[in-house]
């Protein structure tokens, strides 16, 4: 039989509708997604020899090239591409070594310097008497209390690698956070910066005490040898009661004139908090409709920070100073005795030239005191928090204080005063921030000395300026302070002081106080609608963040031991 030809082949083959392999019933791409695409997108690589320095160059998109490459055009906002090559675990661990030296050195270490205090009082003897209605006895000739070991749990030491890295700051809180603490809220510091609310000036409501004339001799040009005098330490009696604490609040919480209640210490620290870098705390009380703000007895919020902004912060001893006295503790101790002693010298004391306020001082006794009591004037003032969506107003009483008083030249009216003093301490010695020499600077570069405590010390002034707004004054002077020898932070002599007006001193720090009072407003707003109880908001000692914590009532509260009975012997 003759073979079949390659026709007869062909036509056995059973028939179809065209030519080629039978058509699929199911797509071989069934169940993948659409991914928008472009030309240069590719399905993935083999192996990157790149260390994509390239990319990261920053500047124009150089189409074409290989930085170009990798970018996605089309689809870059797609969460997840179904083409991409998922990286094995193995992969995940290779990386390309680099041998090239980089020119830039990283610190080692975060921001500021740990602070423990110890005892009672600060440094001259100021001792603290008397639980939460403190009162400070201002001067004194006591010795520093302090305890110089730096830092309760600071790692400390330095890290000796092939870069010797300056030391790791590693801060203690400010207050010990107990087990039974509930933390309800975390808040970064970089939503506090977004916050804006506008209150307004505030209005008076009524005021205490009284103030002393301030003498215009210190107004000299500062740093020339005639302007320094050397500080004195005057024995006056000064107070620094809390918030739930002062009976005038507590009257004006009973007759319903406002709804949230602070001093202008906590308050300025509150509204500065972004700008803070040690650990602070305050305790926030929930008593029905009426919210407390106060601090806790031996707060470091009465202390005052030396160089606290500065990028080389001074050192704890733990974390390697060999300088005691110039210790971020120390140089509290030191800062805050001479913003106690320095309001005193720096006014005319007269009993029959002096501004008296409406009504009498509000916590000082004759009867108990020996000293005579410091200038001051306590201002109560009201201020509207509320929203247009509230159904209620929302207001805040402060406290806020004066120091002095001066007639004005051209009216001969009276000007109220909040009187502080920036120290220095040795502008050689590690933490001074590049300080510049003020004996032989402040006359000739006053701006530049200015401006590098604005650096070094902003979330300081910040809080003076704050406080000087709340009470409306019309000028802030501001003292120049330094040791009399750098190596003795015993004795101190005034330099010169400056004059500022408030609010365009806010204006050259860039200080808002529309975000001050968003950043109350955040807060209080958590607070209401919490239950009625006690809350800590705490400053993450190592981190821009603060933390509210829930705790029991009786936190921070004085327990009274109750005497046992004495047990009779048996065999009487």
């Amino acid at each position: 039989m003759a073979p079949a030809s390659l026709l007869d082949l062909v036509s056995a083959l059973p028939t179809t509708d065209g030519w080629g392999p039978p058509v699929a019933t199911e797509t071989m791409l069934e169940g993948v997604p659409y991914a928008p695409f472009s030309k240069a997108d590719k399905l993935g690589r083999m192996a990157d020899w790149t260390d994509g320095k390239d990319r990261d160059r920053g500047g124009r998109q150089q189409y074409g090239g290989r930085g170009y490459r990798d970018q996605q055009v089309y689809g870059a906002n797609q969460p997840t591409n179904p083409f991409a090559i998922q990286v094995a675990e193995e992969e995940a661990t290779f990386s390309l070594v680099d041998n090239t030296r980089t020119s830039t050195r990283t610190r080692g270490f975060g921001r500021g310097g740990g602070t423990v205090l110890r005892g009672r009082g600060g440094r001259g003897g100021q001792a603290q008497r008397g639980g939460r209605g403190t009162f400070q006895r201002v001067g004194g000739r006591g010795g520093n209390q302090y305890d110089n070991r730096g830092g309760r749990g600071g790692r400390g030491g330095r890290r000796f690698g092939w870069r010797d890295d300056k030391p790791q700051r590693n801060r203690d809180a400010s207050v010990q956070v107990k087990p039974d603490w509930t933390v309800l809220e975390e808040i970064d510091f970089s939503r506090l910066a977004k916050l804006n609310l506008d209150t307004g000036d505030g209005e008076d409501l009524d005021s205490y005490g009284f103030l002393y004339y301030y003498d215009r001799s210190y107004d000299k040009q500062p740093g020339a040898k005639t302007s320094e005098r050397k500080l004195n330490v005057l024995e006056r009696a000064a107070y620094n009661v809390t918030t739930s604490s002062d009976p005038i609040i507590q009257e004006l919480a009973d007759k319903d004139e406002a709804t949230i209640f602070a001093t202008d210490n906590i308050l300025s620290m509150l509204m500065c908090a972004p700008k803070s870098v040690y650990s602070w705390d305050m305790v926030i009380t929930k008593k029905g409709s009426k919210i407390f703000i106060d601090k806790r007895d031996a707060s470091n919020l009465d202390m005052v920070t030396v160089n606290e902004n500065a990028t080389d912060a001074p050192l704890e001893i733990s974390e390697g100073n060999k300088d005691s006295m110039n210790s971020p503790s120390a140089l509290m101790l030191e800062a805050t005795h001479i913003n106690q002693v320095f309001p005193l010298q720096v006014v005319l004391e007269s009993q029959t030239s002096k501004v008296n306020m409406p009504n009498e001082h509000p916590f000082y006794d004759e009867s108990v005191e020996t000293d005579p009591p410091a200038s001051k004037a306590y201002k109560y003032r009201r201020f509207d928090l509320s929203l247009d969506k509230d159904d209620e107003p929302l207001h805040l009483i402060v406290r806020t204080e004066l120091d002095a008083v001066v007639k004005n030249n051209i009216n001969g009216e009276d000007q109220y005063l909040t009187i502080k003093a920036l120290n220095e301490f040795d502008n050689k010695a590690q933490g001074s921030g590049g300080a510049l020499d003020w004996r032989t600077k402040l006359a000739t570069q006053r701006g530049a000395v200015l401006a590098t405590e604005m650096k070094n010390n902003s979330c300081k002034l910040a809080r003076w300026t704050v406080q000087s707004i709340l009470a409306k004054a019309d000028t802030m002077k501001l003292g120049f302070v330094s040791r009399a020898n750098p190596k003795n932070n015993n004795d101190h002599v005034i330099l010169g002081v400056l004059t500022n007006k408030p609010r365009d001193f806010a204006t050259q720090m860039a200080l808002s106080l529309n975000n001050g009072w968003g950043i109350v407003r955040t807060i209080v707003d958590m607070v209401s609608k919490m239950d009625d109880g006690k809350y800590v908001l705490v400053k993450d000692p190592n981190k821009p963040l603060l933390r509210l914590y829930s705790v029991p009532d009786h936190t921070f509260e004085e327990e009274v031991e109750e005497p046992q009975p004495i047990e009779e012997d048996a065999d009487e």
